[in-house]
């Protein structure tokens, strides 16, 4: 029988990762500080650096729905990270599930994968593009509530 995560203690440093730290993990990132605080330790990365600077505009947006500035996100990679001492790494992506595993081989640290629809894909007018950028925030504000529900 498995173990009701919100029974278990907060952890103390939580990553989140995709693919280039510029639509979902940024917006994890902000919707667990928002929900918790400075109670955890909360940072967000990519595997990839893209040549495009900040998160993506949609998420600017979906996110000021929220009233959460995302202006001065800068994307970084797994290498640019300060630190690599996380309690947890929520990995949004397939690729970057394979590059937590190697993040955390021989330390104490859970991996958790949440598989993210990654709203880039959708084509269509500027509201239909809001809209799954709105269903992706949404659901990781959901995921995120009930991993980490007090």
């Amino acid at each position: 029988m498995a173990a009701d995560p919100s029974a278990s203690p907060l952890p103390g440093a939580v990553l989140f990762a995709c693919n280039f730290n510029r639509v979902r993990s940024p917006m994890a990132e902000a919707l667990m500080k928002r929900a918790l605080g400075d109670r955890v330790y909360v940072d967000s990365c990519g595997l990839k650096r893209d040549e495009a600077d900040g998160v993506d505009p949609f998420v600017e947006a979906v996110m000021a729905e929220l009233s959460v500035d995302l202006a001065d996100h800068k994307p970084k990679t797994f290498d640019d990270l300060e630190d690599a001492s996380f309690d947890l790494v929520v990995s949004l992506t397939p690729e970057s599930q394979h590059r937590a595993v190697e993040m955390t081989r021989g330390r104490a640290a859970e991996i958790e994968y949440w598989p993210t629809f990654d709203p880039t894909l959708v084509e269509g007018s500027r509201e239909a593009r809001l809209a799954a950028y709105r269903e992706v925030r949404d659901a990781l504000a959901a995921h995120i509530a009930r991993r980490f529900a007090r």
